[in-house]
């Protein structure tokens, strides 16, 4: 078993979209102090999976950080969207539809767009890239 794997094993348990944790708590599931970085550098709390063993176990649960608060040293694990995006044709008729489709998937719904909206479109606005 590795150090953080304790913390995959709760978040793996756990069905709430959202979960806040104080690094103490962290520090109690998985039986250990963080490592000194983990208070230093925010970027200790990223969700590239090459950036450490922690992170790793987190992604594995379906999880990633957000709300990172070094100053209170508390986060938010949030659920990750697993579900791809159900757009049809009709969603997107033109011919940025899987693109449209895809971006919907990658912002999961952090971005709301108005009905009949396709960001894929042209907007017709024509930049002079020489001045």
């Amino acid at each position: 078993m590795t150090k953080y794997e304790p913390l995959e094993v709760f978040l793996s348990a756990r069905h709430e979209a959202e979960i806040p944790l104080k690094f103490q708590d962290i520090e109690k599931i998985i039986g250990a102090t963080l490592p000194p970085v983990a208070r230093k550098h925010r970027a200790w709390w990223s969700n590239n999976p090459s950036n450490s063993v922690i992170t790793n176990a987190w992604l594995r649960a379906g999880f990633k950080t957000q709300r990172v608060d070094m100053i209170s040293e508390k986060l938010v694990f949030r659920r990750a969207r697993s579900e791809v995006a159900t757009a049809t044709a009709a969603d997107a008729p033109h011919h940025g539809g899987d693109l449209l489709s895809r971006l919907r998937a990658a912002l999961g719904g952090t971005v709301t767009f108005a009905p009949g909206f396709d960001p894929t479109e042209p907007t017709g606005e024509v930049w002079d890239a020489a001045r």
